[in-house]
């Protein structure tokens, strides 16, 4: 078996120019440490499957897999369909990131329990900021199951919540 090291996003695009502005969006906000592209659903199965019976089970998973609709070999549908059948994968986010402005589309992804819908801009500028904000709330802001606690903020901060005394009983 492969070993994989730790990926934060599992980018599954087959348009290289849709990859280019993807990561360098993700780059210039300093959230592309660990970005793995593949470029066909049937590569993104075996990403995540392996070719193995019994499949391989990537250990950390994604933190967040971003995928496309319409790709070729296997449809995005698919990969979205095995995933999410998959106890071991169904937890991580699959965010849509497509062209596909379709009801249809959208509604066929809800159904199968992706996390996000988002259509590609067709502006640089725009697919950037996209991009980024994906990003940061996916990687910095979402906490998923099993990613550890984050560190609470100190006692002295002027927050409502913390500093109303409380009593047990």
């Amino acid at each position: 078996m492969t070993e994989v090291t730790a990926v934060e996003i599992l980018l599954v695009e087959d348009n290289p120019y849709d990859v280019e502005l993807t990561l360098r969006a993700l780059s210039e906000h300093h959230l592309a440490n660990r970005v793995h592209v593949v470029r066909d659903g049937a590569e993104a199965l075996r990403y995540l499957f392996g070719d193995e019976p019994n499949g391989r089970r990537l250990d950390p998973l994604p933190k967040v897999i971003l995928l496309d609709l319409k790709l070729p070999l296997v449809s995005g549908l698919e990969v979205l369909r095995r995933i999410k059948a998959d106890e071991y994968l169904r937890s991580t986010p699959v965010v849509m990131l497509t062209s596909s402005r379709e009801d249809q589309d959208v509604a066929a992804t809800y159904e199968l329990g992706v996390n996000s819908y988002i259509v590609k801009p067709v502006e640089f500028e725009d697919f950037v900021e996209a991009v980024s904000k994906l990003g940061l709330y996916w990687l910095v802001l979402n906490r998923a199951p099993g990613q550890a606690k984050l560190p609470s903020a100190p006692r002295s901060a002027s927050c409502w919540w913390r500093t109303r005394p409380t009593t047990r009983r």
